[in-house]
């Protein structure tokens, strides 16, 4: 049964809420300090109360659901689902949530810088683990998915300062992420072979086919790396670089547990492939195995506790993969349990270090006389790892046994595996009470701080629970048998202190006695050699080395392909461009059609003048004149467009290419003339490259348009252009209408290239308005002193007569742009045109008179000018939604003007407004940056190398 009303129809805007509560959490930091974090905390209390108050309606299989329509036209929506499943995680996700807050706010110090971060972070995973459990969509699910796994980056890396977090949190990132594109790649396997994306919809008529178990083994690998199974257990040990209430809640109860979830979520389903039970089983049993023993060699209490975290996962592994359905419920009450007990375990380590300033079991001594009450809920706490009654632990353990039995031969091996790990495990459990709290021997006895309140009652609670759990653990029996019986039917009373006399009590009494065994022996054999086992290699040894390998192999293909030549690198493009393409092209068959060979005799004479510039570009031999006729080359090809009748694309070619021709000069004045003259090596082995890419455009160019099978989209423009976008010049009214959205995005990647490139460049601040006050050479300079062949207002040398004529045209220019501005909707022009106009004046002005020419010219902020631009070319989308239309559509204006007569007006045109200010602005900016700034760095260089040599001189 599902409903999507109810209490649960607000899931999505309680996510909305997480992330709302995460982004003011920072500055709640700073007014209140540790208090936030109390406030914070309401937050996952609520959704605890909200939670619990749906119990009933996810019992015996319900079901609540929530879907939001997002990009309806593509149709995207955020699908939630509750279950018992997703009831289970829920209620742990928040209710740890809340006391993981409120510990945090008496476990830092007042004065903790990362605490605004930490708080943010902690906020926002508790959401993105809530997204995660009640994703019922697949692409939902693995974006949260890596929600967490960055959001846990921000919470391992805490102590930014120390190269140890960082190390582990880039470990656990890269790990936890390459699982999660694993994962990404399963899921649209799954969603794709099923047909939908929905995963209630998949598990209740799964797909099969070989295709089918390879998804499920690629979503497998993502829950192996997330739930940090062999062999990718080597990360959770050293995330233990996080703050411990941080450890508590990803690496105890949340986020170690993603793995586990997803699991569940899928056996019910895809249980009976023949690949689930052997991989689950192998990995589950030696991980379990392989934590425990590492585990008992532990002197740091939290490692100790990670590797256990990594035993038990194991254990959770290794049940739910026997794939029955007491097994899977087995499998979600070991889940609970081990919340209950890991929780409370790692908040007894962090009070433990924060008032003994320690956390080495060697060099604690006589805490459980000290320290009673929270020696206790310790004891208790380990009870229940070592599955000792009457603590939650044993009756979940009591669970996987009897589900492991159900198993078959599967099953009777994953029971003698748990067997092993349950004894080692009370082994560790009893190293953890006797190194935390038991007196040692020839080790002072540790005097500890007071503890707060707000850290030893959220351990309480969870202790509290796991205790009342484990007397009555029929209290969970309900949910559990919702979930489980999704898989098949179950045996009743799964959850009981007490079955009687059973093979499941007898295996469970073993593994106490050898557990018991083991410890004493340990402890033994470091009596007589006078240690403690000492910690063993640090863990992730493979991943370094490959991580090592792969900077290797990149660092040497980077230096065999990226030279640091541009030549070298346009070559090795140009020369894949030929060789694949231009392969498929010859062997295609295909040739060009209906080529008209000659054409007008004027454009034979431009190809032909055009190959001569090329040619003799190539013979230049200093980089002003290569320049010049590259340029002349783009003008060149301006002719053509006017002969082939494209007048707005000459136009537009014209401008760009003096501005670009202005720019490069700029540049040129910067280089020593030594590097001047260009080199001749290797022209001819670039000019077969170049003819040979110029062949394959030109062919590409020819056959492409034969090959047309539709009709071509401008045939039918032209009449759209005029009754929709109110103008008659097509190629405008598509840059600001059709395609302006392209256009609004061409305009801020502009903006923000042009603020790259001149923060290269500017040396000192570069906001403000082009500074007026030339900058004059020193009167001491030498007379044979080099100046720059480009002579600007930074030199003495200057023309009046330049200055002058510049001064006169120069607003008669900007008219014209305005005009041709406005008339660009029916005629060659528009905001791009007239602004790169307007970029000539000031390019003229600036050669005419320098920096303060340029001053006088244009006082404005170029980056004003480009925000402001911006500004009206996001109000005009903002504008066509208030009219009632889509965002940038055009509203064309007509009305009659005594005198003017009949006048129209085209919204669209405010947007080139906009384009028109950000090109002036660019052009500014690079006019300041690449003509004043740098004009002004030569001069200090010229000064400071006069001043040298004048020191050289007096030294003499």
């Amino acid at each position: 049964m599902t409903s999507p009303t109810g209490l649960f129809a607000v899931a999505p805007w309680l996510l909305l809420l997480y992330l709302a509560l995460a982004i003011l959490a920072p500055a709640l930091c700073r007014r209140l300090g540790r208090g936030a974090l109390i406030v914070l905390a309401l937050l996952p209390a609520a959704t605890t109360v909200w939670a619990a108050a749906m119990l009933p309606s996810v019992m015996n299989g319900g079901a609540l659901t929530s879907s939001t329509r997002w990009v309806p036209a593509l149709d995207l929506a955020i699908d939630l689902r509750m279950d018992a499943l997703a009831m289970a995680l829920t209620l742990i996700i928040a209710f740890i949530g809340m006391l993981v807050l409120l510990y945090s706010a008496r476990y830092f110090p007042a004065d903790d810088d990362g605490l605004s971060k930490y708080s943010g972070s902690l906020v926002a995973f508790a959401g993105a683990m809530l997204g995660l459990v009640w994703a019922n969509n697949l692409i939902l699910l693995v974006v949260c998915w890596e929600l967490t796994g960055i959001l846990s980056y921000l919470l391992i890396a805490h102590r930014a300062g120390k190269k140890s977090s960082r190390t582990a949190a880039s470990q656990a990132l890269m790990v936890t992420t390459a699982g999660g594109l694993v994962m990404l790649i399963g899921a649209v396997m799954l969603g794709t072979l099923a047909g939908t994306f929905t995963i209630s919809e998949i598990l209740a008529a799964p797909p099969s086919g070989p295709l089918v178990t390879v998804s499920v083994l690629l979503l497998i690998v993502g829950g192996i790396s997330k739930s940090a199974i062999v062999p990718f257990q080597f990360w959770l040990p050293g995330a233990m670089a996080a703050p411990t209430p941080a450890s508590a809640y990803l690496h105890a109860a949340t986020m170690v547990k993603a793995g586990i979830y997803l699991f569940l979520r899928l056996a019910p389903a895809f249980a009976t492939l023949p690949v689930w039970q052997p991989v689950l089983i192998a990995l589950g049993g030696g991980t379990m195995l392989f934590g425990a023993v590492l585990a008992l060699r532990q002197r740091d209490l939290k490692l100790l506790l990670a590797y256990g975290t990594v035993s038990q996962l194991g254990l959770m592994t290794l049940v739910i993969g026997t794939g029955n359905p007491d097994a899977l419920l087995g499998g979600l009450a070991m889940l609970i349990a081990h919340a209950t007990f890991k929780a409370p375990l790692f908040f007894t380590v962090g009070i433990i270090d924060t008032t003994t300033g320690t956390r080495d079991l060697t060099k604690l001594s006589g805490l459980g006389r000290r320290m009673p009450l929270l020696a206790t809920l310790a004891v208790l706490s380990a009870l229940s790892m070592a599955g000792i009654p009457p603590m939650l632990g044993f009756a979940a353990k009591e669970a996987d046994y009897a589900g492991l039995l159900e198993g078959g031969t599967g099953g009777y091996v994953a029971v003698v595996v748990m067997a092993l790990g349950s004894a080692i495990t009370t082994a560790y459990s009893a190293r953890f009470i006797w190194g935390a709290f038991a007196a040692k021997k020839d080790v002072p006895a540790a005097d500890p701080a007071p503890t707060s309140a707000f850290m030893v009652g959220p351990t309480m609670a969870m202790v509290a629970i796991g205790l009342v759990l484990g007397i009555a653990p029929g209290l969970l029996e309900p949910l559990l048998q919702s979930y489980a019986q999704t898989a098949g039917p179950t045996h009743p009373g799964a959850m009981a202190l007490w079955h009687g006399w059973s093979i499941p009590l007898a295996l469970s009494a073993a593994g106490w006695l050898i557990g018991a065994a083991v410890f004493l022996g340990q402890r033994a054999w470091e009596r007589r050699r006078d240690l403690i086992a000492r910690p063993g290699a640090e863990p992730g040894i493979a991943y370094r080395v490959g991580i090592k390998g792969v900077d290797v192999v990149a660092d040497g293909v980077t230096n065999a392909t990226q030279r640091g030549s541009l030549p070298v690198s346009l070559g090795a493009i140009l020369l894949v461009l030929v060789l694949f393409p231009g392969t498929m092209l010859l062997t295609s068959g295909v040739g060009p059609k209906d080529v008209e060979v000659i054409g007008q005799p004027g454009t034979l004479v431009i190809c032909v003048v055009i190959l001569a510039i090329a040619a003799a570009t190539l013979r230049a031999r200093r980089a002003l004149p290569a320049v010049m006729m590259v340029g002349g080359i783009g003008y060149a090809m301006a002719v053509l467009f006017i002969l082939r009748g494209a007048p707005d694309l000459a136009l537009t070619q014209i401008l760009v290419e003096t501005i670009t021709l202005v720019a490069a000069l700029l540049v040129l004045t910067r280089l020593p003339d030594d590097l001047l003259f260009a080199k001749h090596r290797g022209n001819a082995f670039r000019a077969i490259i170049a003819v040979a890419a110029g062949a394959l455009m030109t062919g590409l160019a020819l056959i492409i348009p034969g090959t047309r099978v539709a009709t071509p989209v401008s045939a039918d423009l032209a009449g759209p252009a005029v009754e929709f976008g109110g103008g008659y010049n097509i190629v405008n009214v598509i840059l600001v209408d059709v395609r302006a959205w392209d256009t609004f995005g061409e305009l801020t990647v502009l903006i923000a290239a042009a603020t790259g490139v001149a923060s290269m460049i500017f040396l000192v601040r570069r906001t403000g308005r082009t500074p007026r006050r030339p900058t004059q050479e020193s009167s001491t300079s030498r007379p044979h002193e080099p100046s720059p062949w480009l002579a600007t207002n930074w030199m003495p040398r200057r023309s009046l007569l330049l200055e002058v004529v510049t001064r006169m045209i120069f607003h008669v220019i900007v008219v014209f742009s305005v005009y041709v501005l406005f008339v660009g909707h029916d005629a060659p022009g528009g905001g791009f045109a007239a602004g790169l106009i307007v970029g000539l004046a000031l390019a003229l002005r600036y050669i005419a008179g320098g920096a303060y020419e340029l001053g006088e010219a244009a006082p404005w902020d170029p980056g004003i000018l480009m925000g402001t631009g911006l500004f009206i070319s996001a109000a005009t989308a903002i504008y066509g939604v208030i009219a009632g239309g889509a965002a940038l559509q055009s509203t064309i204006l007509k009305a009659t003007v005594p005198l003017l007569g009949d006048l129209k007006f085209v919204t669209s045109s405010i947007f080139d407004v906009g384009v028109y200010l950000i090109v002036i602005g660019l052009v500014l900016d690079v006019l300041r940056a690449m003509g004043a700034e740098l004009d002004r760095q030569g001069m200090l260089e010229r000064s400071e190398r006069t001043s040298s040599t004048r020191d050289r001189q007096g030294a003499r």
